[in-house]
């Protein structure tokens, strides 16, 4: 199976530029299903902290670079919404957000901040024994013994012992972030949450500090207000 993605084909949320050159990395398998960009491509076009893969390869050998908390040594591993990259022999740390457009870009973050990070609820099921099982954003599974979840709630996750330490509510005056669409990146409060009957989307208006705007509920997540770990 060949290593190599044509950028001209890859998703849009990808950050590498289409047509500089044919071919970039392909992602191995992981979370964040098609969406998942290779960690070399972050380090390497975004980052310019290696110049190729072998550089990458050594620097994960060297347990330089940790991936929500964990030593990472594939440079194909799939990065996407909210994973937090943290770099500890240079103490600078990331997490993949959408910009504007909806394309993953990285934002500095401090320690104290990296070392959790948010996943929306997707999926949610009941188990053997009685618990519930979550289904994130990612493909990650979280088990919980209460029912105080729904799906597009958001949760977020310890990095270290994998616990749930805030839960934000998917309803009207959360503060989300679009991650699609023709307004991905910007952030405001839920205003109404439209129900669509059938089978087609709910609709969600969001206002803004320059207006608001109206998408589908899929496209947005409930964050925390102090998530994007802007100094504003």
């Amino acid at each position: 199976m060949t290593k190599h993605q044509k950028r001209l084909s890859v998703p849009k949320s990808w950050p590498v530029e289409r047509k500089t050159d044919t071919f970039t990395v392909k992602a191995g398998a992981g979370p964040h299903g098609q969406d998942g960009v290779p960690l070399v491509v972050l380090l390497r076009d975004v980052l310019g902290y290696v110049d190729s893969r072998k550089e990458a390869r050594y620097a994960l050998s060297e347990d330089a670079i940790l991936v929500n908390g964990d030593a990472i040594n594939d440079e194909q591993r799939p990065i996407g919404m909210f994973d937090i990259i943290a770099f500890p022999g240079r103490e600078e740390y990331y997490r993949v957000f959408p910009d504007e457009g909806g394309r993953l870009a990285l934002t500095a973050i401090d320690e104290d901040a990296a070392q959790s990070r948010l996943g929306k609820i997707e999926g949610k099921q009941q188990i053997p024994g009685g618990d519930t099982q979550l289904t994130l954003h990612d493909g990650t599974n979280v088990l919980v013994e209460d029912d105080e979840y729904d799906t597009r709630d958001s949760i977020v996750i310890d990095n270290d012992d994998k616990s749930i330490v805030a839960h934000f509510p998917y309803e009207e005056g959360a503060l989300v972030t679009a991650v699609r669409g023709n307004h991905g990146g910007k952030i405001g409060e839920i205003d109404a949450i439209d129900i669509t009957p059938g089978s087609g989307s709910n609709t969600v208006g969001v206002s803004t500090d320059d207006g608001g705007f109206e998408t589908i509920e899929e496209y947005v997540v409930v964050i925390d207000e102090n998530f994007t770990g802007d100094d504003e």
